[in-house]
């Protein structure tokens, strides 16, 4: 028990530090948008390049991870969506929720926690998680609100956008690049290193830092129906794929183990993002994510100790 305190409370200490400052207003109102633009510009993608360019495609390409991963993930989001849907929630509406179901903070907390749970062998499953969660599943929630906005017509058109947005998107961009360099074979240079280590060790503090800045401000709009959306997120998603991971694929003790905590994270930022984004109702997603984010310091929690961390 003592483990799983002294790797969970670091990283709860450094959201709790962004809160306090902004909420203290010793931070302003942008502060979160800025240190976010930080971490999603600079640091994540200098990390996720360094990690793809020095790797080779035997660590990377793990089929079983991948897919158990990527199946707790896609039916999570499929689950909910259907679920909302017979609510009688609109497709847009409904993807968004999916989207928070299912969309794990894989870049704030999952490569942190893997780091200090499973040290450097752990930072190649949370990569992996980050690439299924950025490329995969936040593209296919995006084609679902395209269809939605559109009333399911022009689906070129939706794919174009996905493709579009992709593409700018730094956390695709770098770890693409860093395969790309991986395969012409070349090493990099000790300056270069250098700056990638630097701006990678920046990555949890200023994460973290951000994520608590975002939790601290107060979203407006209607916030109920967000405890389901939790408790799919923290205990059905890491059930689901614990059991792929473990029973399906017996995949080995640190792919197992990192698979269980990285479905078992929070709601990552993603989903208010897109929220804000296409202008939909962002009260349930905010509302989401901090909740999550508290009672996923129960959750790790339990899940680090059923696995003797």
């Amino acid at each position: 028990m003592h483990t799983v305190i002294t790797v969970i409370l670091p990283i709860f200490a450094l959201i709790l530090l962004g809160y306090l400052c902004r909420r203290s207003n010793r931070l302003g109102p942008s502060a979160a948008s800025e240190v976010n633009r930080m971490v999603v510009w600079l640091c994540l993608p200098a990390l996720l390049f360094k990690v793809t360019a020095t790797s080779t495609w035997a660590q990377i390409w793990q089929p079983g991870f991948v897919i158990a991963f990527s199946a707790g993930c896609l039916l999570t989001f499929a689950f909910t969506l259907l679920w909302r849907l017979r609510m009688g929630h609109p497709l847009v509406d409904a993807s968004i929720d999916g989207l928070s179901a299912a969309y794990a903070n894989t870049g704030y907390i999952g490569i942190p926690l893997c780091l200090l749970v499973l040290g450097e062998p752990g930072l190649e499953p949370a990569l992996i998680s980050t690439l299924i969660v950025v490329c995969v599943l936040f593209a296919v929630a995006v084609v679902c609100i395209e269809v939605g906005l559109q009333q399911e017509r022009h689906l070129g058109r939706a794919v174009a956008t996905v493709l579009k947005a992709l593409a700018k998107n730094p956390l695709v961009a770098a770890p693409v690049l860093g395969a790309a360099w991986a395969c012409t074979g070349l090493g990099l240079a000790t300056p270069v290193m250098h700056l990638l280590d630097l701006l990678a060790a920046a990555t949890t503090p200023c994460a973290l830092i951000s994520l608590g800045l975002f939790l601290a401000e107060k979203q407006p709009g209607r916030q109920a129906g967000a405890w389901p959306l939790v408790v799919i997120k923290l205990a059905v998603q890491p059930a689901l794929t614990a059991f792929l991971a473990i029973r399906v694929f017996h995949l080995p003790p640190v792919w197992a183990h990192a698979a269980l905590l990285l479905s078992a994270l929070p709601t990552g930022t993603g989903p208010f993002m897109l929220a804000e984004y296409y202008q939909r109702e962002a009260g349930v997603v905010s509302r989401t994510i901090l909740i999550s984010t508290v009672l996923s310091l129960l959750s790790l929690s339990v899940c680090l100790y059923w696995l003797g961390a």
